[in-house]
């Protein structure tokens, strides 16, 4: 064992002082969603309250920014691409939880349209509303820019182009 982990534990282990321990998102596939809804379903375990519930929903679910610009927060609509409380990928259809150890309720920020109208923040801002390091915002966002130099480059110039 390292000296600095044999100093690290001998000095009482005081749990308050060491920051709370970030956990990793977690991603569920939609063949598990699926079995899980057969196996309520034959046992009879679907809740018509429930049913109801998200039929009512559903009519309120806003369709534009317009619609959700003044709406309530947090954001209840998990299922909107702009909310950061999960992700849904559209290949496989499989739902990433990005803070598996919250609540929706307990973000301080719920959408990603009212981060980026707040304006420049950085990247341990970034990080911590996306529950993702510094380093990897900071990857992300390399990435990004790379895309679309890539983009603009591949069109002609404005003056070039035929009216």
């Amino acid at each position: 064992m390292s000296e600095v982990k044999q100093l690290q534990e001998g000095e009482g282990g005081n749990e308050e002082e060491q920051p709370a321990e970030r956990r990793r998102s977690k991603t569920m596939s939609r063949k598990e969603m699926a079995r899980d809804l057969r196996r309520r379903r034959l046992a009879g375990q679907l809740d018509p309250e429930e049913t109801e519930t998200l039929k009512l929903v559903d009519e309120q679910r806003p369709r534009t920014r317009a619609d959700c610009i003044n709406g309530p927060r947090p954001c209840l609509f998990v299922s909107c691409k702009h909310n950061l409380y999960l992700d849904v990928n559209p290949e496989t259809g499989s739902i990433k939880l990005n803070f598996p150890d919250k609540e929706i309720t307990e973000l301080e920020h719920t959408c990603a349209l009212d981060v980026a109208e707040k304006g420049g923040i950085t990247l341990e801002e970034v990080g911590e509303i996306m529950n993702l390091t510094r380093e990897r915002i900071r990857q992300v966002e390399t990435r990004g820019l790379m895309k679309l130099r890539e983009a603009t480059e591949a069109e002609p110039p404005v003056s070039a182009r035929k009216p």
